[in-house]
């Protein structure tokens, strides 16, 4: 079992404070969006056992020996890599409206980058390897964020309440059209619109989001940062979520979202694949998107942990590239024995408890190598993170 040193990555919709708290470190003033634990070579995390080499990357631990690391089951199904990224999750402020391929999207629009020489660090490049990236996040604080479309009828009703007479054609496509039709012309027509005739309407539809409030509030805080971004219009086409700790949102293929506040520990499968729909500078490749995206009415799927009789609860997906659970140990419980043939990390984020004989706080993490022997115990709240083999 290693502990981990994990890097806290500073994109700009981050939290100042939300990190911070959670690790009981000073806030630094500059933006803390995300801890990254796991084997992402991008930040991997770093662990010290002690043989005189210092800290080394996880992702080249793993690389020595696939096997020891994750096992011969893991590794036979997902290849000689660890197959999901834990993260805790600070936002601040609005992330971009994105989606994510399913596995055959993506093998598919690689496979077409890489026959089309696209540079893979190239901005407009949308696929940077040949996996799916399904989702989940599970709120540690009050956390609020947009997920699936909504009927075509409740979103018609919020664009017409806002009495801007440039969203009428968009209200009668949606009043008119089956439902796949009506929610495809509407965001093809909002992505597709002159950027300057946009820009005006969005602005228009802000300032009455801002004077009418309620159900208009996050609109209206999400214009605030993105002024003018025709993504202020297709997020009023998404469920607005609010998630109570403890909740969480799963996000498979096809479905719209976006982030808008709140601390989270996020789990993902290890893939780098986002189609961006809006609220962010960077790349919007339409026809690509319209080709991903999943034009149906659906309900955010809410998910409460399922706890079993060894105390552990699970957040139940379809999903074998990670297994999220939590463990709340309450004081005098015995011992956890967490021992799997699986890899795991360990993440507590609240009180004291212990993982083997390491002593973790709130925000310090481990990585227990398939087959180690592992309990837990203490008080605490700890979120074990693995696969499903």
């Amino acid at each position: 079992m290693d502990r981990l040193s994990n890097t806290v990555r500073p994109y700009a919709w981050g939290s100042t404070t939300a990190i911070p708290e959670l690790l009981g470190t000073p806030p630094t003033g500059e933006p803390q969006a995300e801890m990254w634990l796991g084997a992402h070579p991008g930040a991997p995390s770093r662990l010290d056992r002690g043989d005189g080499a210092g800290e080394v990357a996880l992702s080249d631990v793993i690389a020595a020996d696939p096997e020891a690391e994750l096992g011969a089951a893991t590794t036979r199904k997902f290849g000689p890599r660890l197959p999901f990224l834990l993260k805790l999750l600070a936002a601040g402020s609005p992330l971009s409206l994105q989606v994510h391929p399913d596995l055959a999207q993506a093998k598919e629009g690689y496979a077409d980058e890489e026959r089309r020489g696209v540079p893979i660090d190239a901005p407009h490049r949308n696929y940077k390897d040949a996996s799916h990236k399904p989702e989940l996040i599970c709120a540690l604080t009050p956390f609020e964020g947009l997920c699936g479309f909504r009927a075509p009828e409740d979103a018609a009703e919020l664009l017409a309440g806002l009495g801007v007479d440039a969203l009428e054609p968009y209200v009668d496509l949606l009043r008119a059209h089956p439902e796949e039709a009506a929610l495809r012309e509407v965001l093809t027509a909002v992505l597709g619109a002159d950027p300057q005739e946009m820009a005006a309407t969005v602005t228009e539809a802000a300032a009455a989001a801002d004077r009418l409030g309620g159900a208009y509030a996050p609109y209206a805080s999400i214009a605030r940062h993105y002024p003018g971004d025709p993504g202020v219009i297709a997020a009023m086409l998404l469920n607005h979520v609010q998630l109570q700790p403890g909740e969480a949102l799963f996000l498979g293929a096809g479905v719209p979202h976006a982030y808008l506040d709140g601390l989270g520990v996020e789990i993902m499968a290890n893939s780098d694949n986002v189609l961006r729909c809006g609220l962010t500078p960077k790349h919007v490749d339409v026809p690509e998107l319209l080709r991903v995206v999943r034009f149906e009415a659906t309900e955010p799927a809410v998910l409460r942990p399922e706890a079993s009789a060894s105390g552990e609860e699970l957040y139940d997906t379809p999903i074998d590239e990670f297994r999220l659970s939590r463990f709340t140990l309450a004081p005098g419980a015995a011992p956890r024995d967490l021992t799997a043939a699986t890899p795991q990390i360990l993440l507590c984020t609240a009180g004291t408890p212990t993982a083997g004989d390491l002593g973790l706080t709130p925000g310090g993490a481990v990585f227990v190598p398939a087959g180690e022997k592992t309990e837990l115990s203490g008080t605490g709240t700890v979120f074990r993170a693995t696969v499903v083999v």
